[in-house]
Formats: C-alpha cells, structure tokens, sequence
C-alpha cells in the first residue's frame, strides 16, 4: 500500500457524503423554489412546524449550523413574514423565533414535498434505517 492511497479520492467517506448531500439538495430546490424557500430555510421551518417557537441557539443546535450561517437565513424568513424574531421575557440575551400564522400555513404546501423526494432515494426501508441511524451516529462525533 502506497503512503499516498489515504489521499485518493475513492478512500474518502467524506467525498461520497458531501455529494450525496448536494444531489439531494439539488433535487429539492425545484419543489423549494416552489415555496419560495432555500434547502436551509426549509429545515429551519420543519423545526417552527414542529415546535412554534425556539431559541436561535436552540435551532443553530437542532440544524448543526453556527449563528454566522443561521442569522441571515432568519432574516430572510422574518422578512418572508414566516417567522418573527424577538428576545425571550426571562433573558433578553436569548433570541427567540416564532412561527408566524403565515408561516404556519406555508406548512399545507411543504406536506407533499417529502412524497416527491422519495422515489430519489431508492433504498429499502430497512437500508434508509441504517443509513439514518449510522448518520446520526457520525453528527453525534462532530
């Protein structure tokens, strides 16, 4: 074995992690661009779908994203009118967002995106949960 082979690109496992995560979000974008939103700005309103409300610190760690890269993506849906930022009453140092009735609504749409994904992904059930389960065994190590 050469001293070199760690360096080939076909012994990376981040290479094929990183493309498969750009294909997908590639094939989003058509069903996004539809709900006027970026891949970035749909995972943050599955959390408000889900939660109504949180923290900025609390979604940063939901959605592994730093404040330089979650600040202008809740700008853009505050400015959208899907969301309202504002400080918690308890801590004025704490940012909150809120789902907004707008925001809310815009959830009717986002419902059948994930039946448009899965024909994308042609795994089993039992392949998608192990690939899930190994994933989220990977984030938990960052």
């Amino acid at each position: 074995m050469d001293k070199y082979d760690c360096l080939k690109l076909e012994n990376q496992l981040c290479f094929p992690l990183y493309a498969c995560a750009r294909g997908l979000v590639k094939k989003y974008n058509p069903h996004l661009a539809e709900l006027g939103l970026t891949y970035t700005q749909y995972i943050a309103m599955m959390v408000f779908w889900e939660k109504g409300s949180c923290s900025a610190k609390a979604l940063g760690d939901l959605l592994y994203l730093d404040s330089g890269t979650l600040t202008p993506v809740l700008k853009s849906l505050e400015q959208k009118g899907l969301v309202k930022r504002g400080r918690s009453s308890t801590d004025e140092r704490v940012l909150m967002i809120e789902i907004t009735a707008q925001g809310k609504a815009l959830q009717e749409r986002a419902v059948a995106i994930p039946a448009k994904m899965a024909p994308c992904v042609n795994l089993t059930t039992e392949e998608s949960k192990n690939l899930y389960q190994t994933l989220h065994k990977l984030l938990a190590q960052m």
